[in-house]
């Protein structure tokens, strides 16, 4: 069996990242979704939460599993039998990083292949930090994510959602 480790902080999952997940699972046998507990990012979630967002929202759950991590993220994934990291490119701009990150990792462990897969063009442009921002200010995020995502977006920012925003949420799925 071919597992992958989909590292990442998930703050929040977005739609883009379950696009990202999703085609990994078509390679792979299992793919674990493993979210970085990292304090210095100041997550806007806990651990707990984004692990639930994703338990909650994953495509083909017998493909897939979630757990958190706080290690380099290639000794993750050798203890967990992974043979590859899965990373999500939007853009360019987002190579050069990921490049970089690759290289290092190979370093570290020249068995576990880095995987760059993108997200369809409907989630070309989008980013937790974006998916953030959006909800400080606006409803709009819920086009972005998951609904309960967006619910719990709304409650950090202490906005309660309407009939009509739940309504619109329920057509973005």
């Amino acid at each position: 069996m071919k597992t992958a480790l989909y590292p990442g902080t998930f703050d929040p999952i977005t739609n883009g990242h379950l696009d990202v997940l999703e085609r990994a699972c078509h390679i792979f046998d299992h793919v674990i979704v493993a979210i970085a507990d990292n304090q210095r990012k100041q997550p806007l979630f806990s651990i707990e939460e984004r692990c639930a967002f994703v338990e909650a929202n994953r495509p083909e759950p017998h493909k897939t599993s979630v757990r958190p991590f706080q290690s380099l993220t290639v000794e993750f994934a050798r203890s967990v039998g992974a043979v590859a990291t899965i990373r999500g490119l939007r853009a360019v701009s987002d190579f050069e990083y990921e490049f970089q990150m690759a290289q290092i990792n190979r370093f570290l462990d020249n068995g576990i292949e880095t995987i760059f897969l993108m997200p369809s063009e409907k989630h070309f442009f989008l980013s937790s930090s974006m998916v953030r921002e959006i909800s400080r200010f606006s409803y709009k995020a819920q086009h972005f994510v998951p609904p309960d995502v967006h619910e719990a977006l709304q409650k950090k920012f202490s906005r309660p959602l309407s009939s009509q925003d739940s309504a619109t949420s329920e057509e973005g799925k």
